[in-house]
């Protein structure tokens, strides 16, 4: 980072340099234009309601933090990185909640950039402002033991768990992290602990996410069908990925499409029945659930769906149809690899 770059309370990094400045005028109302254009994901849009908030002198915080989400939406992710710090520039003395939500944001620029190190600086500044943190203690840890300290990041982890120890989805989370670093044991240790000593807390629901990524697919499968009746989301989608699991891709699919039947904006259960739907090579169903899910507004997915439906169409043999997608894709998301990769396949085809 150059000297010039201001952050929250000098707790980011040693020696840098802190200056208060007051905030722009009270009015938002392109500031809220291009948070919607954000939720929309017109990210280039969403720039230009900032410029114009900046030039009606609109509330400088929020219209840098703004800026940084939609730079992190076209993944430029230095630019990001430098509007997140502007913004936090524009704090008070003592930290609020939009400081640490605007530093959880910066660690993320940060990671996303390459530079891991200033990520871990960012949550070593969270953290000393309070300890508690649990978020920062996870993604400090998993940045850890992605940059070989192993112990520094079981420690993250430990500490994490210990400020909520039935924080079950949190536990998992931390699994596989692990697992995807080579520590699929030690992660499983986490998990047999948890299901040991929250026993009596735990409910089949939990119990059958424990067991599913603990390959005890029958454990899994009994839990979660107990827990149906409770019709959650997550209870659903893990009992489907439980029979995808044993094999029943016709049952895990009935399951994904019962819960839509009655819940049809789950851009998630969508997005999961469109890959089962690939497994059984059933290309097209695949390719209508893809595109049923980003239909959906607010869509939290909506990327991962918009690749989807490019790998459907090329399963199709409709690569020409494809080749277009994945154009407009790399035109929103210029530094995806896996697109980069696909667009270069489909240029062969």
């Amino acid at each position: 980072m150059k000297n010039n770059k201001i952050i929250k309370n000098c707790m980011i990094a040693a020696g840098m340099v802190f200056i208060l400045t007051g905030c722009g005028k009270s009015g938002r109302e392109n500031i809220d234009a291009g948070m919607q254009k954000i939720t929309e994901m017109e990210y280039g849009q969403a720039l230009e309601s900032f410029e114009s908030a900046a030039a009606a002198g609109e509330n400088a915080r929020l219209l840098h933090r703004g800026r940084g989400i939609a730079y992190m939406g076209l993944a430029q992710y230095g630019d990001a990185a430098d509007s997140f710090e502007q913004a936090l520039s524009y704090g008070n003395i003592l930290p609020d909640s939009m400081d640490y939500d605007i530093n959880y944001y910066l660690a993320t620029a940060y990671y996303k950039n390459g530079e891991k190190e200033r990520a871990v600086e960012v949550y070593d500044a969270i953290l000393g402002m309070d300890e508690a943190q649990r978020t920062a203690h996870y993604l400090r840890g998993t940045i850890k033991l992605e940059t070989g300290r192993y112990e520094e990041a079981i420690a993250d982890f430990d500490r994490a768990i210990a400020l909520n120890t039935k924080d079950y989805g949190q536990i998992i989370d931390i699994y596989q992290v692990l697992e995807q670093n080579g520590y699929k044991q030690v992660g499983k240790e986490y998990l047999e602990t948890a299901m040991s000593e929250g026993e009596k807390s735990m409910n089949d629901s939990e119990k059958g996410q424990m067991s599913y990524f603990l390959e005890d697919y029958t454990s899994a499968s009994t839990y979660l069908e107990r827990a149906r009746t409770n019709g959650t989301e997550e209870t659903m989608l893990y009992l489907g990925k439980t029979y995808e699991a044993l094999g029943d891709y016709n049952y895990a699919a009935s399951v994904y499409a019962a819960y839509l039947a009655e819940h049809a904006d789950s851009e998630q259960m969508y997005n999961q029945l469109g890959m089962c739907k690939m497994q059984m090579k059933n290309y097209a169903e695949a390719l209508s659930a893809f595109q049923a899910g980003m239909n959906i507004e607010d869509n939290t997915l909506l990327q991962t769906l918009q690749f989807n439906e490019i790998v459907a169409y090329e399963y199709l043999g409709e690569y020409k149809k494809a080749a277009v997608l994945i154009e407009n894709y790399l035109n929103t998301y210029p530094n995806e690899e896996t697109a980069i990769r696909e667009n270069i396949f489909l240029q062969t085809r």
